[in-house]
């Protein structure tokens, strides 16, 4: 039986209706995304195929389900949980059936004042959600023992400073839910506002400081360091209790580096035109400096 009849029979069985028809969605980069066409609403299918990844959480379709769960209490428009097959037997890869959110990716606004409010304020509510028990805790994506300054950068002191911070003093932080794979891609608008939030397996309790770090990376490498800037601006307005800490800008840009800065092929997917590599370098190297020169 090939792939494509089992994920049509499993999700099948899942729902009690026929499956339509099952179309690939693009836009990541860590897992195959369809959505799913039956003859009630359509509903979103993950499955998981990145080896290494699953070799070191084999547990993703179990952590994500309960990402989601934990993500519904809040009052954001997140995927809700339908069914799961948490080792691929019956559907060919581990694979998360969940209902689809409404809404398309704006990675290219109008406005950007409004756009990086949008974003700050749903990630403030994301980071109000009370998940207290949750088991999943943050833990960077490198083991900064081992990171470098890259060979590329034109501002190797800029990146020696950088790393120092790193290797300095961690700030003490209140543990909250935190997205950990927040920027554009993943937030969904509609009619200007935000209509939803995406790609939930990375979820867990850890520090505000790093779900904003991560998203202004991506922000710099998109659109420059004053679009970041703006997105910290807008955050600190709607979660006042929040203190910037540059450590965890620190952390996420070397969180990032892990090979060369390249574009983001998400991004291209969604239609973005005109960034190339070596502005990737730029970016970042300006991004770092405006972090190490941050009062």
């Amino acid at each position: 039986m090939s792939l494509n009849e089992k994920r049509k029979l499993w999700i099948e069985h899942e729902l009690g209706v026929a499956v339509k028809s099952m179309k690939r969605l693009y836009g990541g980069a860590s897992s195959l995304i369809y959505e799913v066409e039956t003859e009630k609403d359509p509903i979103i299918l993950r499955q998981f195929n990145n080896e290494e990844w699953l070799l070191e959480e084999p547990d993703l379709v179990l952590h994500e389900s309960g990402n989601l769960q934990i993500a519904s209490r809040g009052d954001l428009s997140t995927p809700l949980l339908i069914a799961t097959d948490e080792t691929g037997e019956k559907c060919g890869l581990p694979s998360i059936l969940m209902t689809k959110v409404e809404g398309k990716v704006v990675l290219e606004p109008l406005d950007f004042h409004a756009w990086t409010d949008g974003l700050a304020k749903t990630l403030s509510e994301i980071h109000r959600i009370e998940a207290r028990e949750f088991p999943w805790k943050y833990a960077p994506y490198m083991n900064h023992v081992h990171v470098e300054i890259p060979e590329w950068t034109r501002k190797q002191g800029v990146w020696a400073a950088g790393l120092e911070r790193l290797h300095g003093e961690k700030p003490k932080y209140h543990e909250t839910f935190i997205h950990r794979d927040f920027h554009p891609a993943n937030v969904l608008w509609r009619g200007g506002e935000v209509s939803g939030i995406v790609d939930w397996p990375n979820a867990c309790l850890g520090p505000a400081g790093i779900d904003v770090g991560h998203c202004r990376v991506n922000l710099a490498l998109l659109h420059g360091v004053e679009i970041a800037d703006l997105f910290l601006k807008a955050y600190c307005r709607h979660a006042t209790e929040f203190v910037y800490d540059a450590y965890f800008d620190i952390v996420s840009i070397f969180d990032a580096i892990d090979g060369p800065v390249t574009v983001y092929k998400g991004w291209t997917d969604l239609g973005v035109e005109g960034l190339t590599n070596r502005m990737m370098e730029s970016r970042m190297d300006a991004f770092v400096e405006s972090v190490v020169m941050y009062k």
